[in-house]
C-alpha cells in the first residue's frame, strides 16, 4: 500500500485535529471543509473502498458519524447554563464518496459530517429527473440479480 494520509493519522504520525477516538474508528476535523465543523470519520483498519470495507467497519463509521450529527446539531447549554460553545448545524449531511468518479480523493474510506445551516452555500448541485416506472422496473430487476453475485 501506498502512503495513506488516514492510516498516518490514525498512526499519530501526521497531524489532526481529532474529536473522537474509540479502538476501530477515529474521527477528525476536515483541513478543507466545506462548512465550519465539516468532520471526517474513518475506520482505523484501512479499506480503500466500499468493496474492501468489513461491514462491521462500515456500521460504526456511520453510529460515530450519527453521534457527531447530534452534537453539531445539540443547540444546549454548557454547565453553567451559557450556550454551548462551538460549531452549530441546523442540518447534517453524511457523505461517502467511493471510488475516483463519485469524488474520493484519499482512498481509505471515509465518511464526511457535514453541518449545515440556511444559506452555507453547499449542496447537491445535480437535477433530478423524472423517471419512467418501467425503466425503474428494468433496473432494479438487474440489480437484485446482481445482488446474488457480491
Amino acid at each position: 500500500m501506498s502512503h495513506c494520509i488516514f492510516c498516518a493519522i490514525i498512526a499519530r504520525e501526521a497531524e489532526a485535529s481529532l474529536v473522537y477516538e474509540d479502538e476501530h474508528t477515529v474521527a477528525f476535523m476536515d483541513i478543507r471543509p466545506f462548512t465550519p465543523g465539516h468532520l471526517l470519520v474513518v475506520p482505523k483498519r484501512h479499506s480503500s473502498g466500499l468493496a474492501q470495507l468489513d461491514p462491521e467497519d462500515g456500521g460504526r463509521i456511520f453510529a460515530v458519524g450519527q453521534r457527531l450529527a447530534a452534537a453539531l446539531r445539540d443547540n444546549g447549554t454548557d454547565a453553567a447554563g451559557l450556550p454551548a460553545d462551538g460549531p452549530r448545524a441546523d442540518g447534517v449531511n453524511l457523505f461517502l464518496a467511493d471510488g475516483a468518479v463519485a469524488g474520493q480523493e484519499v482512498f481509505h474510506v471515509h465518511l464526511h459530517v457535514i453541518p449545515r445551516t440556511s444559506g452555507d452555500g453547499f449542496g447537491l448541485r445535480g437535477r433530478p429527473l423524472a423517471a419512467r416506472r418501467p425503466d425503474l422496473d428494468y433496473l432494479a430487476g438487474a440489480l437484485r440479480r446482481r445482488l446474488d453475485s457480491v
